[in-house]
């Protein structure tokens, strides 16, 4: 944290001047008022600043856990929603000593990139209202609460609140490409701030900040009600843990070299949701937007996010009045422009190119992330893009027919060669034998024409489930019936177990017809033909 201590504090700096709107407005919203907004922003994002796992990582009251919050308010009030805070961060900690953070590392570069250009769109949809300075319209859905907003803005239109918007984003947008070190965030919210308060600008302003924190207390906590809120605690551990991993996920692919590691940032999340309710504090997560605006500011340690909750602290008992006064429309343009940085178009326009598969994840993660929430956002895109993941491993399950005399031992002529193709076929499997790609190697081996043994060469044989090992029966048996020979050859050790607990080879091993190596088999197969006059028995060496 002391490498580069100027450029952090004013990384900092810019994240706490955005930060407090955000903690005011979603602590308002989650019901417990204003004051839990900012104690969470200067608790939790103190603690998980120093005990999280992301150097780059900003963590408060969001939006997204606000929604999860306000039905537990209203159902069990301020004690329930304080309780399962302390339980959440509670189970995040197990999660973090689970090491159950690597887990995050299997999520598709498509999800993220889908679920952060979502987000994206979801932050600058959340400005609407205010950057156009009409008051926010109810609703969940910030589609349709940013309709609204425009629909009354269209009403009686007023132009001051959109311009300073405007300024703001282009000011940062355009300052950002010539002077990347400089905090032109904070130079056009001072700049916006000024010109409203000389000119007397009719637009929105904060109106009030608490006086100060709370004292720690457990007071709240009802062990009566753990049952009942059990449930919604792990809806929310599950929220936190998701949002902030993608949040440090996010942070790691807009800086350069910097890397987060994700058991500790659930432990910093858990520790963050542990204590920040015992002062009155919301569950908190990593911030995506505060995050962004952070690693676009220049921070490059923990100290920018430490330092944003010290300011965060200290405008709270030193410059509440003077805070009251910035424009909402600014902070509205601050974000804007956050949103339209925080998307890497040429990443973005380079997954899209990759494959079909890839732009349909992308897309429909980001679809669902507007449409409906985070969390059902990110399972939707794993849920497909697993299923696309599956289709892709499936069609690789091949049977081909083998040749088979580079596998036979001794000296045969071509007529006995002709012969022996005509009834010895060996099939080679390659790939997986799961469920996914198990009934398309039942049909290609069903139509195996009619020769007297067919011998299965499985040593290619990658994966092999429950499914797979009941097909495989299944085309044994059925081949039987036809009154066709069955030999296998090459089994993997680890196949055995799933193949002789569901039976599927139990008959062959039974009778001696299960071998270690092809040649053994077609061996085996040859003699059986021999023995029943199909061909000729095999020749002897001449003797001296």
């Amino acid at each position: 944290m002391g490498r580069h201590p100027r450029r952090d504090l004013l990384a900092g700096l810019t994240v706490a001047i955005v930060a407090l709107p955000l903690a005011l407005g979603f602590g308002i919203s989650s019901g417990l008022g204003a004051e839990a907004g900012l104690v969470t922003a200067v608790v939790a994002g103190a603690l998980a600043a120093l005990f999280g796992g992301s150097a780059l990582q900003v963590s408060g009251p969001t939006g997204a856990m606000t929604v999860v919050l306000v039905p537990i308010m209203n159902e069990h009030g301020p004690g329930g929603v304080l309780t399962v805070g302390v339980l959440a961060g509670v189970l995040l900690l197990a999660l973090a000593l689970a090491q159950a953070g690597r887990y995050m590392a299997l999520v598709p570069a498509p999800v993220v990139e889908g679920f952060t250009l979502g987000i994206a769109c979801v932050i600058a949809l959340q400005q609407v209202p205010a950057a156009l300075g009409v008051p926010v319209p109810e609703g969940d859905k910030v589609v349709t609460v940013a309709w609204q907003a425009v629909r009354d803005f269209a009403s009686g239109p007023g132009w001051t609140a959109p311009a300073m918007a405007a300024a703001v984003a282009a000011l940062m947008l355009a300052g950002a490409r010539v002077r990347p070190g400089v905090p032109f965030s904070l130079l056009a919210v001072a700049g916006a701030t000024a010109l409203a308060e000389l000119a007397d600008l009719p637009v929105a302003r904060i109106d009030s900040l608490p006086a100060g924190l709370g004292a720690p207390s457990l007071a709240f906590f009802d062990a009566a009600a753990l049952g009942s809120l059990l449930a919604p605690a792990v809806a929310v551990a599950a929220l936190a843990a998701l949002e902030s991993l993608l949040s440090a996920a996010v942070a790691d692919g807009m800086s350069v070299n910097h890397k987060h590691h994700p058991d500790r940032e659930l432990f910093g999340q858990g520790l963050a949701n542990l204590v920040a309710p015992m002062f009155g504090g919301v569950p908190a997560t990593g911030a995506i937007a505060r995050t962004a605006v952070n690693v676009r500011s220049g921070a490059s340690s923990r100290l920018a996010a430490l330092s944003h909750a010290a300011i965060l602290a200290v405008i709270v008992f030193t410059a509440a009045d003077l805070v009251a006064r910035i424009p909402l429309a600014a902070l509205a343009g601050v974000l804007l422009a956050t949103a339209v940085r925080m998307v890497e178009v040429g990443s973005v326009r380079a997954m899209v190119r990759s494959t079909r598969a890839d732009a349909l994840v992308l897309a429909l993660t980001a679809l669902a992330t507007l449409a409906l929430d985070l969390v059902a956002a990110v399972i939707l895109g794993l849920i497909v893009a697993g299923a696309l993941a599956l289709r892709a491993i499936a069609r690789d399950v091949r049977v081909d027919p083998m040749p088979l005399r580079p596998d036979i031992p001794g000296d045969h002529d071509a007529e006995e060669h002709d012969l022996l193709a005509e009834h010895i076929v060996a099939y080679r499997l390659d790939g997986p034998l799961f469920f996914a790609a198990a009934h398309r190697f039942l049909l290609e081996l069903s139509e195996v024409a009619d020769v007297s043994v067919v011998i299965l060469r499985m040593s290619r044989v990658t994966a092999l489930d429950a499914s797979g090992a009941m097909v495989l029966g299944d085309a044994i048996g059925r081949l039987e019936r036809r009154g066709i020979t069955v030999y296998v050859s090459g089994i993997r050790d680890r196949h055995q177990q799933p193949l002789r607990a569901l039976g599927a080879i139990a008959r062959l091993d039974a009778s001696g017809q299960v071998f270690a190596t092809t040649p053994e088999a077609i061996a085996a197969a040859r003699d059986r033909l021999a023995g029943t006059g199909v061909l000729p028995p095999p020749r002897t060496a001449p003797t001296a």
